[in-house]
């Protein structure tokens, strides 16, 4: 995707700026005329605008943007012209890189670009959502309203994303624990052990001499069973990254894990009720909103459902009957919309509905953690007893018989 710069007239001849990112020059110029604009000028920003950002181009935390915006609201609701309020917000803010980009933007602004043009060179940084919501508020006059939003949308989805690691935080530990510990006890606590049994000799204990077996087995064929190993995995990544086909047949088995396929859905539909109400709220047009949500997710089975629900949008179809035909949403989410379309209160019936779903989302990682909990415990348990007792064994034999 390429980012293009544009200056328009609307059917009342007003003149507009700003940015849009698109395939190509052509899909601009078209999406540009699906809105009703008269498109005057509109030219891809330059190669060397993009190799001048390519350095900065490093994600940064959404707690961090969160700030910043709540910063610029606060500065710009006090009257501070936007260009101060940068200057001034820039001095304070502690990553580096958040830093050099906020002067760089500081710098478009002061030569008389709107603030929306000059996030556009960071869209790693300054996403779809972001640029779409400051561009909506500087044509409707609100700038200010805008960034308010944007704050309370990033603090929630910090808020929300902190949730999700530190209930995962738990199981990952644990899994690397156990991996950690059986290379540990295959690399040192196996091998003297082996060594003592040799040179004792004497008949071991049947299950010794299956462990033990079994060790021999896993050394000997390791030369061959990791390269085979990494093979597999690299081919399997290749597909999942490099085809269509496959990407898509793995985002499909992704969502059909137990619990787990049920955490991406439901983690997705908040995030997709939340971002459409913030967008919404700062006038951005639903069309607009759904090509930015169908960027939103990298499993190809919800791009494509949100893809199909936009295509019913553009044929003349309600959101919510959109959805239906798309056979993917939940029901509460395609009902919740329906109200809030026939009530006119859609944005608030989509916070509501994303609070539900986050709630959802809380109570499918507790129930994943109280079923990993015993489940990591057990195996840790056996992990640790089935390697003390093969070794251990013969020196309970060999007391027992002295």
């Amino acid at each position: 995707m390429q980012v293009y710069s544009y200056i328009v007239r609307n059917a009342a001849g007003d003149r507009k700026e700003g940015i849009k990112q698109g395939a190509s020059l052509n899909e601009v110029i078209g999406w540009l005329r699906e809105q009703g604009f008269i498109p005057i000028a509109v030219k891809e920003l330059t190669s060397s605008v993009k190799k001048k950002t390519s350095s900065s181009q490093k994600k940064v935390k959404a707690g961090e943007l969160s700030a910043v915006y709540w910063q610029l609201t606060t500065m710009l609701e006090s009257g501070v012209p936007v260009a101060t309020a940068l200057g001034t917000i820039a001095e304070d803010i502690e990553n580096p890189n958040l830093r050099k980009i906020m002067k760089d933007v500081l710098s478009k602004v002061n030569k008389g670009e709107p603030f929306s043009t000059g996030i556009a060179d960071y869209p790693k940084v300054f996403n779809k959502i972001t640029t779409a919501m400051i561009l909506a508020g500087e044509t409707s006059g609100n700038l200010p309203g805008a960034l308010k939003r944007l704050a309370e949308y990033y603090d929630g989805r910090d808020k929300f994303s902190k949730k999700i690691k530190v209930a995962l935080a738990y199981p990952i530990f644990v899994l690397v624990f156990i991996i950690v510990l059986v290379v540990f006890m295959m690399s040192f606590i196996v091998p003297r052990f082996k060594m003592i049994f040799d040179q004792l000799g004497g008949e071991l204990p049947a299950f010794t001499r299956m462990f033990m077996n079994s060790y021999d087995i896993i050394c000997h064929n390791l030369i061959y069973v990791l390269p085979a190993l990494i093979a597999v995995i690299s081919s399997l990544v290749f597909i999942y990254r490099r085809t269509a086909k496959g990407h898509y047949f793995f985002s499909k088995k992704f969502l059909a894990i137990p619990l787990f396929g049920k955490l991406i859905k439901f983690a997705f539909v908040a995030m997709f009720c939340k971002t459409m109400a913030a967008l919404l709220n700062a006038g951005v047009s639903v069309l607009e909103v759904f090509q930015i949500l169908s960027t939103m997710s990298p499993n190809d089975v919800i791009k494509q459902a949100v893809t199909n629900t936009k295509e019913r949008i553009v044929e003349g179809s309600s959101i919510s009957s959109s959805m239906v035909a798309a056979n993917f949403y939940p029901t509460m989410v395609i009902k919740m919309i329906q109200v809030g379309e026939e009530s006119g209160s859609l944005p608030s019936m989509l916070e509501r509905t994303a609070d539900f779903y986050e709630r959802k989302v809380d109570a499918i990682l507790s129930a994943m953690l109280a079923l990993l909990e015993p489940i990591m415990i057990v195996t840790v348990g056996g992990v640790v007893l089935t390697v003390v007792l093969a070794l251990y064994l013969p020196i309970f034999t060999m007391g027992g018989n002295g």
